[in-house]
């Protein structure tokens, strides 16, 4: 405990180090472990943002802290332990992220919109970009927790920067949403700030092109607008009465599903598209959960299972809410642990 104690006190714990025998230094690295915990949660954004994936996100940051922990007595306090977790964090998913390809949404594969009417094609050999789950609200007077744009964590950017190159999503996150030096950049990645700059010079430019404007501000989910929005769509559906979807959505609006690779444009193209494919026949076939995901609203959708009698895990909508309506929803189908994994039941 006088290990725990000394560590919290010292931000260049390397001093804590060099103050240990050898016999000792194993406890310090397990206490400095401990004490790093409290920035589980932010590095597990930042894995996310630079893979796409939920679960690799996990895996990284357990191998981040696992090189840390071994690497512990060589840490010089040349940065504070945050920064130096970070630098880790970020090479260990461009180590990861070698030779893999992109986690795409079905209108980020670069084909038109689809006939709602017509055939519905499912590619789950497609990596498909993952929902993050909420964690519950930090206090903002911790000095621990990080003070990020909300955008950064949302579906329009993730998906985005899955059209850069590893080291240009790297650039991209550590220069834009964290605020680092473009020394402290070039240092963490191995490159000069030469090359840095000509990084994220590409990377803005190409994210530009990635991401097209669209009107007025992303509602947060406890607005009273994203509110709104969320309980009619909710009520829509539930109500089995598409037609009220149409007054909901913005006149661009987008919806897609992933494993599905067709994405869908405009009111009437959804209510369309709904109509077609919807498995749900009637009210009360369908069910929801509110919740939130990627900083947006979100709705875990169960649909029933006659068989069961039970309403069954079928679909996880996340909304993006602009002035004037609905701007896009992502309904990510039920599987590989989608729903455990936002702490939900499989079934009602």
């Amino acid at each position: 405990m006088a290990v725990v104690g000394a560590l919290r006190k010292l931000d260049d714990v390397s001093v804590l180090a060099e103050s240990l025998d050898p016999a000792d230094e194993t406890a310090a690295a397990d206490a400095f472990l401990a004490d790093a915990q409290r920035y589980r949660r932010e590095l597990l954004a930042h894995c996310y943002r630079m893979t796409g994936s939920v679960h690799d996100a996990e895996d990284l940051v357990q191998d981040t802290y696992l090189r840390a922990w071994k690497s512990y007595k060589g840490f010089e306090g040349k940065s504070s332990v945050r920064t130096w977790l970070y630098r880790i964090a970020t090479n260990t998913s461009l180590t990861a992220l070698e030779g893999r390809q992109r986690r795409p949404l079905p209108s980020g594969l670069g084909q038109p919109a689809s006939d709602p009417t017509g055939d519905i094609a499912e590619h789950r050999e497609i990596t498909w970009l993952e929902p993050l789950p909420d964690s519950p609200k930090e206090d903002p007077a911790d000095p621990s927790v990080i003070v990020e744009s909300r955008e950064s964590v949302r579906l329009a950017f993730v998906a985005a920067i899955q059209h850069l190159s590893a080291r240009q999503r790297a650039v991209l996150i550590l220069r834009e949403v964290l605020q680092w030096k473009a020394a402290e950049v070039g240092e963490a990645i191995g490159a000069s700030t030469a090359a840095v700059n000509s990084l994220l010079q590409r990377a803005r430019a190409q994210l530009d092109a990635a991401q097209p404007a669209q009107d007025g501000e992303v509602a947060v989910p406890e607005s009273p607008e994203a509110k709104d929005k969320l309980a009619r769509y909710i009520a829509a559906f539930e109500d089995y009465d598409m037609d009220k979807l149409v007054a909901l959505f913005t006149e661009d609006a987008i919806f897609e599903m992933p494993p599905f690779d067709g994405w869908y444009q405009g009111p009437a193209n959804i209510v369309a598209l709904s109509k077609a494919h919807c498995p749900a026949e009637g009210p009360g076939d369908m069910r929801f959960i509110p919740i939130t995901a990627n900083d947006q609203p979100a709705a875990a959708l169960y649909m029933l299972n006659r068989d069961t009698g039970l309403h069954e895990e079928f679909q996880l909508h996340v909304l993006q809410v602009r002035k004037g309506g609905i701007s896009h929803v992502v309904a990510f189908h039920a599987g590989d642990g989608l729903f455990a994994s936002f702490g939900l039941p499989t079934s009602l």
